[in-house]
């Protein structure tokens, strides 16, 4: 294969990672909202509401599918890519900051591990309990997911490896979110410095964001 197809194919799914990334940044967004209707005190009435509509609505199981093939194909991508950087850098720089490769970007996949592996922990917790794998806290015959929330958030245990999760997510946001708009040809100093704040507001956000949940109900 020529070095031309080589770099088109390199530069292809860089820009499919991009674009999926961004979907799945947005759709934290969303997710983060949900979640914070557990600190309403209304007995776990909206969060309830928001649960049932987001697990019965054909629409959103429909986009349920796309996000389950968005997260496989953006962590399949990502392995595929972090493969191909470092084998094309087989001996290792004897100055770190020879490169301009940014700390984080070096850290992406260590990251993503973690970030996956709380997708693990998550999707056994809640999701298998939704499908009826795993069994879970009932209410009517139907999961109690705003129960089953606060049981795990008072468990400090379980409260430290959630907001662990989410601060190695913010980090992994506010590269992503730069490399991606960069992949997508955004990169100029017109732009660049605004793309740079906005992705780190947005990390914040989410980071902070999912962390107060599990430290409030530590606390409450």
């Amino acid at each position: 294969m020529s070095n031309s197809l080589l770099n088109y194919a390199s530069i292809t799914k860089k820009v499919t990672m991009s674009i999926i990334g961004l979907f799945l940044a947005v759709f934290l967004l969303v997710h983060l909202t949900i979640n914070l209707m557990l600190l309403l005190n209304d007995g776990g009435a909206s969060f309830s509401a928001a649960a049932e509509f987001m697990g019965t609505n054909p629409v959103i199981k429909v986009f349920e599918i796309v996000l389950f093939a968005a997260f496989i194909i953006h962590i399949i991508m990502g392995i595929i890519l972090w493969f191909e950087n470092n084998s094309a850098r087989p001996i290792g720089y004897q100055r770190a900051n020879i490169t301009k490769t940014s700390f984080m970007s070096k850290y992406m996949i260590h990251t993503g591990i973690i970030i996956l592996i709380f997708l693990g922990i998550h999707f056994v917790n809640f999701y298998f309990v939704k499908v009826g794998l795993v069994n879970g806290i009932m209410k009517d015959g139907h999961p109690d997911f705003y129960h089953m929330a606060i049981e795990l958030f008072k468990n400090p245990l379980y409260s430290i490896i959630y907001i662990v999760a989410f601060l190695a997510l913010g980090f992994h946001l506010n590269h992503a979110i730069q490399s991606g708009f960069q992949s997508l040809g955004w990169e100029h100093s017109k732009y660049t410095p605004a793309i740079k704040a906005i992705s780190t507001i947005y990390a914040l956000i989410i980071a902070i964001g999912f962390s107060i949940i599990p430290i409030y109900f530590l606390i409450a």
